[in-house]
């Protein structure tokens, strides 16, 4: 293992958008690590070695993990419980055991009540796309994108300090950060506009008087944008709320609060107050654009022939 190379030998759980994502990015950024791929899925495990997605692909999971110096649970959050108590007594003593969640304190309480002696580093890279699967994944997909990391009292500073190097060597910029700041966070950032999007597209077709043709033909930008998001994998998302449910719920009722105050401004001609929110929130958008988090190509950088 050389000073640049973090590990030598890495195991992912999970063959999905985000384990094969760093599948492919160990492999074009330090092809001289060994990957070990584990997916509970026999279609998964088969695909994945169908396009040559890791150096080896096990079949069982004790088997994945049993000379890795790096773990990573790449599962929904939702998973994180019954893949850690199947991996009791086969994780080396000197591994890293990390992960890639979405939401942080849960999954951070769990890693460490399944092996408590173990270095345990929670990660979250902030980056993906509505599409899931193996052959979904790209090595970019974490350039640029910020990486959170949520390491507890116990983590060594030397566990938290190799798993920093790992993601800012795959091209992600590198946060540390409380797991229940983190989450609060996360909560207003992704989670409940995720929320937001699921119910808008389900009332859209819900809509008695609206056809689905119509809702589909007609579709502005905003609607288009928002199909988009709510076209994310379902398993994972009903996961993330469910393990985030506090801070999820904190920030529903702040955002149901702020709609009442619109609806009543929009109900009584209040102009003043819509436009001053209009122009607040122009301003977080340009602050964004200014920090590289988005594009500020027009329409959202579409192609138009």
């Amino acid at each position: 293992m050389s000073a640049t190379t973090p590990f030598s030998k890495i195991s992912i759980i999970g063959l999905g958008l985000i384990g094969s994502s760093l599948a492919r990015a160990i492999a074009a950024t330090w092809p001289n690590i060994s990957v070990t791929g584990y997916d509970a899925s026999n279609k998964v495990r088969a695909r994945a070695r169908g396009i040559g997605l890791c150096t080896r692909i096990s079949d069982d999971i004790g088997d994945s993990v049993g000379d890795a110096d790096f773990i990573v649970f790449a599962v929904p959050v939702g998973a994180t419980h019954e893949v850690a108590t199947n991996l009791i007594g086969h994780v080396p003593q000197d591994a890293i055991i990390s992960d890639v969640g979405s939401s942080k304190a849960n999954v951070a309480a769990i890693l460490r009540g399944a092996f408590p002696d173990h270095a345990i580093v929670p990660a979250h890279p902030v980056a993906g796309t509505e599409s899931s699967g193996p052959d979904a994944g790209f090595a970019s997909l974490f350039r640029d994108r910020w990486c959170i990391l949520t390491p507890d009292a116990e983590t060594p500073p030397k566990a938290t300090a190799r798993v920093g190097a790992f993601w800012s060597g795959i091209g992600a910029k590198v946060e540390i950060m409380d797991a229940q700041h983190h989450d609060m966070v996360l909560a207003i950032t992704s989670h409940l506009p995720h929320l937001i999007a699921y119910t808008i597209v389900g009332t859209a077709s819900d809509l008695e008087g609206v056809t689905q043709s119509e809702v589909i033909k007609y579709s502005a930008g905003g609607f288009r944008d928002f199909t988009r998001i709510a076209a994310s994998d379902p398993v994972m998302w009903r996961d993330v709320f469910l393990s985030n449910r506090d801070a999820v719920l904190d920030m529903l009722q702040r955002f149901s609060e702020d709609l009442s105050q619109l609806q009543r401004a929009i109900r009584w001609g209040d102009g003043d107050t819509l436009h001053a929110l209009f122009t607040r929130t122009r301003a977080v958008r340009r602050s964004i654009v200014e920090q590289g988090q988005d594009d500020a190509a027009p329409d959202f950088g579409r192609k138009h022939d």
